[in-house]
């Protein structure tokens, strides 16, 4: 089988599952680097069984599937998975439509209407950019000034990022939310993510620590993982007095972190998939 590999910089989870792959009898594993490659869009000489997307630039993956998926090759994860999870807009609408539980949340297209959408909302709220990762450009609001600074800076930036206001309601995590893991139909594996700041994202500092998966984790994370299409993915969950409630939906998942604390063996989890992709 041959597999291609799409990806920018080799980190900790590209090196694990090219490990992973070398360990596997009859697999060929072609690297593509998407800082150096460019697509002939009226050719048809893409010589893969499956690819894997592992790219670091957002926009870069959702173009490159696009293309090895249009001209009938499988991916993981679909090009469709890729463009709504790029989206945190995207996202919400999918988990409202499959009846997922998602945090309250307002779209608003201007400074004056965002403003009245967090009044209703209530303070504190977040306002995230729709399309980011790793925590980044993510503000608690805890006032009516500090959401009019907030929203004035956001308008001189001007943009696109920043033209698009997605707000929602804080939720208090009591120091930690989840980040649970999904390959196929099945939660494989969940970490608590724990930090004495409201962000608990890992890249920002957060401690990783295992988390059981239990009946409610993987009923919500599977349900979750479909709504946007299924596939490989990490969800963030919060927990709730009414339950579990999802945050955010990732389509090119980190695990680097998780693998010892979880026991789990995720890239052999993950390559087992691709293959079975590749199958089919």
């Amino acid at each position: 089988m041959k597999v291609g590999f799409l990806h920018s910089i080799i980190r900790k989870e590209e090196k694990l599952l090219l490990q992973e792959f070398g360990r596997r009898g009859g697999v060929e594993v072609v690297r593509i680097d998407d800082r150096k490659c460019s697509f002939n869009l009226h050719a048809d000489d893409y010589d893969l069984d499956v690819l894997i997307e592992r790219s670091v630039n957002h926009s870069r993956a959702v173009h490159a599937l696009r293309v090895f998926h249009d001209h009938g090759i499988p991916t993981v994860n679909h090009p469709d998975v890729a463009d709504i999870c790029g989206s945190k807009f995207l996202t919400t609408q999918a988990l409202i439509r499959a009846g997922v539980p998602t945090p309250p949340c307002y779209l608003a297209f201007t400074p004056e209407s965002a403003l009245e959408a967090m009044d209703k909302l209530g303070y504190p709220c977040v306002i995230k950019p729709t399309t980011g990762s790793w925590g980044r450009l993510i503000s608690k609001v805890n006032d009516r000034d500090a959401a009019e600074a907030i929203l004035e800076h956001k308008q001189i930036l001007g943009s696109y990022h920043h033209s698009i206001f997605y707000i929602q309601a804080y939720v208090e995590k009591g120091g930690r939310d989840i980040r649970s893991f999904v390959v196929g139909d099945r939660c494989i594996a969940a970490i608590y993510r724990v930090s004495d700041h409201w962000i608990t994202n890992t890249a920002r500092g957060g401690t990783a620590k295992n988390c059981h998966v239990d009946e409610d984790i993987s009923r919500i994370s599977v349900q979750a993982a479909n709504a946007v299409g299924g596939g490989v993915v990490a969800l963030d969950l919060f927990e709730t007095p009414d339950g579990y409630s999802v945050n955010e939906v990732n389509y090119t998942m980190e695990f680097r972190n998780s693998i010892d604390i979880t026991g789990v063996d995720i890239p052999s989890m993950v390559v087992d998939y691709v293959l079975e992709a590749g199958r089919k």
